[in-house]
């Protein structure tokens, strides 16, 4: 649990006013500690730093944040559309119909994609600038700027990576010494959310067309041709061509199963890791 840095109880003035410095960050249990030991020592100086300076700044801040939260509500109204699941328009075409249970796959894998390729990219960058310099982020990608819009595939990546790799440290795992060195919830969560979105960009996107693999499209294109442009398989001088075309949908059919079966998977894998998708 990190801390964050623009509350003004969490400034070197705020350590200075309780007369406790504040941790940088640990678990649940050592803010609990953390908190009770600050308040027993100086409990009105650890008023004044947590509580006074909140109040001081809500105050000061209250015209600010109105306007901040205006922008956000245009933001989430229709910008990002954070009320809504959305299909991006090479998947589902605006204007075309398509089913409910066809729009599950398309709208849920788009969120989980925009999540990496948005969220987490503004994650990876927005309390370093050096790392905004790194992806040549630009002004409108953080900040009081910030609008959701600046796409950065790696920055999600290489975030995913950094969450990937956090292990269990000796000062948080109390007496579950087993579990140091492993990694955390957190880290399993993030290496599945990055085998989710590489099976969504790449797998998917490369499958094989059943209709070309089995040889349909070929076959079709024979049965025209040989019936002056009209479709037929029952040409009585061309038997091979009726086989041919049976044997493409024989393999059409266990294609679009084994796809079917796959989306299944991933969807379900998606649904169990919905807890961790978050910034």
């Amino acid at each position: 649990m990190a801390l964050h840095n623009r509350y003004w109880s969490c400034t070197k003035f705020a350590d200075w006013v309780r007369g406790t410095p504040k941790i940088n960050m640990g678990t649940s249990e050592q803010w609990d500690d953390w908190h009770q030991n600050a308040k027993a020592v100086h409990p009105w100086r650890w008023w004044l730093a947590e509580e006074g300076l909140d109040l001081v700044q809500d105050f000061i801040t209250w015209p600010f944040r109105k306007l901040y939260g205006i922008k956000y509500y245009i933001n989430n109204r229709w910008v990002s559309k954070t009320h809504a699941l959305t299909a991006h328009a090479r998947d589902i075409k605006p204007g075309e119909w398509s089913d409910v249970g066809d729009r599950f796959l398309f709208c849920l894998f788009n969120e989980l994609q925009d999540y990496v390729e948005l969220e987490l990219a503004w994650w990876q960058i927005a309390w370093n600038d050096n790392e905004s310099k790194k992806y040549d982020a630009p002004f409108w990608a953080k900040g009081i700027f910030r609008w959701r819009t600046w796409r950065c595939p790696q920055a999600g990546l290489d975030n995913l990576t950094w969450q990937s790799s956090l292990c269990h440290r000796e000062d948080e795992v109390g007496d579950k010494t087993s579990l140091i060195g492993k990694p955390t919830p957190q880290a399993v969560a993030a290496q599945e959310i990055i085998d989710l979105y590489t099976w969504w960009t790449q797998t998917y996107r490369n499958r094989p067309d059943p209709y070309e693999v089995s040889g349909w499209t070929q076959v079709c294109e024979e049965g025209r041709a040989a019936n002056n442009g009209r479709l037929s398989f029952s040409d009585p001088k061309d038997p091979d061509l009726k086989r041919r075309s049976k044997q493409a949908l024989k393999i059409i059919r266990k294609l679009e199963q084994d796809y079917t079966r796959e989306e299944d998977q991933m969807l379900q894998r998606l649904v169990k890791v919905r807890r961790s998708l978050w910034t």
